[in-house]
């Protein structure tokens, strides 16, 4: 059974903004320990012009290719099928590791409001709900999906509305506020990749959406502009509220909403940013399932994970990757590893879908594109800023973190080439002689027709 086409634009753009709006509730916040508030701000504002021209860059890639795989399929179609493999390792990177952060930040969020909550049991208990969730269809959950994130777009709006009176200049421009110079700039970039990482996660529901051709620019046009928005406001009342300075929590809303209100209506956002955090959760987790189920299809993984049910949703690639996020979201103690991970798996993902757009251009020059982007001017800028992220994911977090699980301490590192190394020995033995067999078969079924 194949994915069913229901999406239309506005459940594209919700899947698209409901991935990326928990960024806008917690794990940013931690860049003000790097850069202070003035670093951070700078480092949000280079990342925000970085994925408005990725984005444009990535909508004529989506357009073009509109296939469940994303990244996997484009670069496969301009690197090869080795290439279109390590781009999909690096997206299930981004989406394996960004679910068990947010439900770790979820379960920090009902600790905060119900402090009798075990957060443990919480973030589990969260992670599996929604795993179990997204077997009843595509269409039922982007209709979850667009009303939790509405709900989270008026939790943000009543956040400025309730904060921006109190705004002080002097949290924002202070002693503190610009810290370690470019080098504070460079090392809060990871942490700036957080109000936008997954934006990109609705093209891999491109096999989903009704007319494609027209509809998924307008979801992703749409979705940039409304967490470009977000990002500015969000920033710029929580530092003005004084919530660049203390200790940083999972909550930093309701944290500097506390300071000026108690702990009255910064419950009221606590509560609603849980639906920030559910349609991250949800959204997210249906990305790695249809990215496990397209490589899966390809040839590349093992052909159960590729496997629907009567509503389309391919129920391996859903629970496979889902065990592995639960085992990370109860083990994993959150020291802004699992966010890192996930932040370097995705600006890996970027810039090999960049390089593979540059070679499509060049390679297949007649290829379909209703949408094309400004080029090469757009995605050269979008591959300059991509790299500049990439180099700082990589000096300023990956080699300083690491991460614990089941109590042991290890560098982020060796985690990563572990994962890469696990991958490309796979590839090698097994998923490289499976993709000959399926070009076999493929050649012999059109040899008979």
């Amino acid at each position: 059974m194949t994915l069913q086409k229901q999406l239309k634009p506005i459940h594209l753009w919700a899947i698209s903004v409901g991935m990326v709006i928990s960024g806008q509730y917690f794990g940013w916040n931690y860049g003000f320990e790097q850069g202070g508030i003035i670093g951070l701000a700078i480092a949000t504002l280079i990342v925000t012009v970085f994925y408005t021209t990725f984005m444009f860059s990535y909508a004529e890639l989506s357009t073009s290719i509109p296939q469940a795989g994303g990244p996997s399929a484009y670069a496969r179609r301009a690197l090869g099928p080795f290439g279109g493999y390590i781009a999909g390792i690096a997206c299930l990177l981004e989406f394996i590791f960004a679910p068990p952060a947010i439900a770790v930040s979820t379960g920090a969020y009902l600790h905060f409001l119900i402090p009798a909550v075990n957060p443990v049991y919480a973030t589990v208990g969260a992670f599996i709900f929604f795993v179990l969730l997204n077997l009843i269809g595509v269409k039922e959950v982007a209709v979850i999906e667009l009303t939790a994130t509405i709900v989270a777009l008026i939790g943000l709006s009543i956040f400025y509305v309730a904060g921006l009176p109190h705004v002080q200049t002097s949290n924002i421009f202070n002693d503190h506020s610009f810290i370690n110079g470019p080098t504070g700039v460079l090392a809060a970039i990871p942490f700036a990749v957080w109000f936008y990482l997954a934006i990109e996660g609705g093209a891999m529901a491109a096999e989903e959406v009704e007319n494609p051709k027209k509809n998924i620019p307008k979801g992703f046009i749409g979705a940039i502009i409304t967490l470009a928005t977000a990002t500015l406001f969000t920033l710029f009342v929580t530092a003005g509220l004084g919530g660049g300075s203390g200790k940083l929590a999972d909550y930093p809303l309701p944290q500097a909403l506390s300071s000026v209100y108690g702990n009255g209506i910064s419950t009221v956002v606590a509560i609603i940013g849980l639906f920030g955090l559910i349609a991250s959760l949800n959204g997210i987790i249906m990305g790695f399932s249809r990215q496990t189920y397209a490589l899966a299809r390809d040839g590349y993984f093992p052909k159960f994970l590729a496997k629907t049910n009567k509503k389309g949703v391919p129920v391996g690639g859903l629970l496979i990757p889902g065990a592995i996020g639960v085992i990370c979201a109860g083990s994993a103690t959150f020291a802004n590893a699992l966010i890192i991970l996930s932040v370097f798996g995705a600006m890996m993902m970027y810039c090999i879908s960049l390089v593979s757009l540059f070679i499509l251009r060049k390679k297949e020059p007649n290829l379909s594109r209703p949408f094309k982007v400004n080029y090469p001017v757009v995605p050269s800028i979008a591959l300059v800023l991509g790299i500049l992220c990439l180099y700082s994911i990589i000096k300023y977090s990956v080699l300083t973190t690491n991460l614990m699980l089941f109590g042991v301490s290890l560098p982020l590192i060796y985690v990563i080439l572990g994962i890469f190394l696990l991958s490309i020995t796979y590839y090698v033995f097994y998923g490289s002689r499976q993709l000959k067999k399926e070009a076999a078969n493929s050649y012999q079924e059109a040899s008979i027709k």
